[in-house]
């Protein structure tokens, strides 16, 4: 399983992007889905998860209601909206994936990684 994330950039606090992970190879190895991040200095973080059918999601409380993950499973495609950014919210920002049922918080949970794409929010 390969998968490629990107839609990162540089936007002002309280502006909006939109993530996108893409998956190739062996995809019906994939179940749970899973966005991370990790800032310069710190342990990379779960931000937030989603089931195979995306029936059932979980976000970290420092994002909840402001991200939304959603995924498209006829295009092994797993978004991240992100809105109301605020400065805290700058970092490296992974996908992830793994045959898993549930959603993990864990990175040893995740079997399968994206690259990384950068988020920077400026004050």
């Amino acid at each position: 399983v390969q998968l490629q994330a990107f839609g990162g950039g540089l936007v002002q606090a309280g502006g909006s992007l939109r993530l996108a992970c893409a998956a190739s190879g062996s995809t019906f190895r994939i179940n749970r889905l899973g966005w991370f991040r990790q800032a310069p200095g710190k342990e990379r973080e779960f931000v937030t998860g989603i089931t195979g059918a995306g029936g059932v999601t979980s976000y970290a409380d420092s994002v909840k209601g402001r991200f939304t993950i959603s995924r498209d499973n006829a295009e092994n495609t797993v978004y991240l909206q992100m809105n109301s950014l605020k400065p805290e919210d700058t970092a490296i920002y992974y996908c992830a994936a793994s045959p898993g049922l549930r959603i993990s918080q864990s990175v040893s949970n995740y079997a399968y990684w994206g690259q990384g794409t950068e988020v920077t929010v400026s004050s």
